[in-house]
């Protein structure tokens, strides 16, 4: 799975391709710290996920996701943010989940392979109905 990073900080991106690279399957294709880069990286690299920064500077994730939507209609979105409490939201606005960054890595991990079995499932044929229940109520 090819994951495209967005943060604006740079230990953030940083611990977040390391944790991810150490996975087999995962390959980290870019990183990006403002919205704009973002767009431009997803238009170029063509990632399958993208792990967003809810708080990205410079437009919000609401704003963000939907720009990220319209460009790539079939790539999965996980949110992360600092703030549990926009994880209600950042769902409403069509995150395909969401992580706090103060959750374990564990946690990233398990969202990062339950959207990929997801994709997985309905490439072939299944539905991941089942799976995305689960993770947005979780």
């Amino acid at each position: 799975m090819r994951v495209l990073l967005a943060d604006n900080q740079t230990k953030v991106r940083s611990a977040l391709r390391l944790l991810l690279e150490q996975q087999s399957g995962l390959s980290v294709v870019g990183e990006a710290a403002e919205a704009e880069d973002l767009l431009a990286q997803v238009e170029a690299t063509q990632p399958d996920l993208v792990l967003l920064d809810w708080e990205l500077p410079d437009q919000g994730g609401a704003a963000t996701l939907a720009r990220l939507r319209a460009a790539q209609p079939g790539l999965v979105v996980i949110a992360l943010s600092g703030r549990p409490e926009v994880r209600q939201a950042a769902l409403d606005a069509g995150a395909d989940a969401f992580v706090s960054k103060g959750d374990p890595p564990e946690r990233l991990l398990a969202a990062v392979d339950d959207c990929w079995r997801r994709r997985h499932c309905c490439a072939t044929g299944g539905t991941g109905a089942s799976q995305a229940v689960s993770q947005r109520s979780a």
